[in-house]
Parts: structure tokens; sequence; C-alpha cells
């Protein structure tokens, strides 16, 4: 397949000056729907892979494998721009280049990489900890050295506003770009006082990994830089809530004709893209 529109429509994105928000998916069917309604990107979280794939928790347990095969189904089935949230590129930075490899052949418009020291080392205690900076640049530059299509988008990723400080992250914000990443994510990003300290800094485009009340004005985010910013995952809980909303009423007895909020057939057939399989019956199987 060719993923080139949808990926300079990605840059296009971080070459704009609107910040917009990211339809959050996890499968085909969410992906055709956040495009159908106008998301201009949508967004691939591990965490939500986890779940999805595993049905984990977001751990690190999920493989490579596992999160690029989920993201080239996502791809092939339209032609939403996708993001992803690569995690720590599944080890050290000879990992990240064969991550660069396999999420790129899946067709996505851009990734990130993080610097938080994942899986949970041993002795932790859970307690998020940082990669040294050196190892993070290295990383940033293998991502950057084994992208083969200029196109795609690679943005460095660092938490140190929730486990450090706002200044640090700052610092490894300007270093990151420095390596040559295409934008810079901050997670747990708190204030727009946070957001100033590395705003100020870095002259590429920012992404957020969560969007505090006080800074939901996309007006805002757009005049510091921000160009994408997450509302969550959503859609993810709220199906798997449908499900067993779904489940237990019939399980408690309740006839399929008495549940209430069912989808119109119509919009199963759009989505699941049934005119188009018709089409192909009527032009290659009737002869």
């Amino acid at each position: 397949m060719d993923w080139t529109d949808r990926r300079q429509r990605f840059r296009e994105i971080l070459a704009g000056d609107k910040c917009v928000h990211p339809g959050s998916v996890y499968d085909p069917i969410s992906a055709r729907i956040a495009e159908d309604l106008g998301f201009e990107i949508g967004m691939f979280a591990g965490s939500i892979a986890s779940m999805t794939v595993l049905g984990a928790p977001d751990l690190l347990v999920l493989t490579l494998s596992e999160f690029s095969d989920q993201c080239l189904r996502i791809n092939r089935a339209g032609n939403l721009p996708l993001m992803v949230d690569a995690d720590h590129g599944y080890g050290n930075a000879l990992n990240v280049r064969r991550t660069v490899e396999e999420l790129e052949t899946a067709g996505i418009a851009g990734m990130s990489l993080e610097d938080t020291d994942l899986p949970t080392p041993f002795g932790t205690a859970g307690k998020p900890q940082m990669i040294s900076l050196e190892e993070g640049v290295g990383k940033m530059k293998a991502a950057l050295g084994a992208r083969q299509d200029p196109l795609l988008s690679i943005a460095g990723r660092t938490s140190a506003c929730a486990i450090t400080d706002a200044e640090d992250a700052a610092v490894r914000a300007r270093a990151y770009q420095e390596a040559g990443v295409d934008a810079v994510f901050l997670a747990g990003l708190a204030s727009r006082g946070e957001l100033d300290v590395v705003s100020d800094k870095v002259d590429i485009p920012l992404i957020l990994g969560s969007t505090p009340p006080d800074m939901a004005d996309l007006d805002y985010l757009g005049s510091k830089g921000v160009r994408i910013a997450l509302q969550g995952h959503l859609p993810f809980s709220m199906a798997m809530k449908a499900v067993h909303d779904t489940l237990k009423a019939l399980r408690d007895g309740a006839k399929p004709a008495d549940i209430e909020g069912k989808p119109d057939p119509e919009m199963l057939k759009r989505f699941t893209r049934d005119d188009l399989y018709r089409s192909w019956i009527k032009d290659f199987l009737e002869g």
C-alpha cells in the first residue's frame, strides 16, 4: 500500500499553526468511525494496544510484533493518518531501529519514543524512572537513522514533567530537537507554567499526552506551538462498558429485541464497507 498521502497530511498538521485533537482508535472499525467523523488523525496508544490485543494493563507485556500487526490492521482499513505510541521502542537503541522499521512498514504516519525506563526495572517498586539523557538521545538518533521514508514523523517523548520536573523536560526536549526529531511529545504535563518552560526551549511542534482542564483551549495551545493534544482514550473504555452491559443484560434474561441503544443496521453496513464488498462480488464473482 502507498502511505504517502496520509504521512504528508500528518506533516501538514505539524507544520501548521493550529492544534487538533486526535481520535483515539484501537481497531479497524474505530479508525473508520474516526475518519468518517472528520478527525484529522488517529491515535493508537500503547496502553490501549495492550488492552485490545492482550486484555492486559499497560505494563509493557505487549510485543512489537503484536503492536505492529494491529497498526497494520488499522491502517489498511482506511486513510486516516495514524500516530502511535511506541513506548520505549521495545528495548535499547538497536531495538528502537527494529521498531521503526516494523511500524513504518505497517503504515503509521507518526510515532513517539519515550525516555521512561521501561519495562519497570527490578527493585523500583513500580515507581517510574527516567533513562539518562545520553541514552535518550541515542534512541532518538537510532530511530531517525532507521527511518527510510522521510515523510514518517518521529517525536521524542518525555515524561520528565511527571517524574522529575519541567526544567528537566525542557533540557531533554531541546536535546531531542537537536538530535533531529520532528516533534516533542510531553507526557504528564500539569500546568500552563510547565508548558511555558518547555515551549520556550524548543522550536519544533509539541504534542501533549494529556490536556489539563485549564488548558483545554485549542487556540491557546496552538499559540504555544502545540499541534496535537490528546484527550485520553475514552472510546475504548466506553466500548468495553457497552459490551459488558449488553452481555449482562442478555445473561440476566433480557431479550435481544428489548435491548435499548442498538445501532442502526445501516451503521454496521457503512463501517464494514458492505457496499464496496458487494460491488466486488458483482465485479469478480458473478461471472
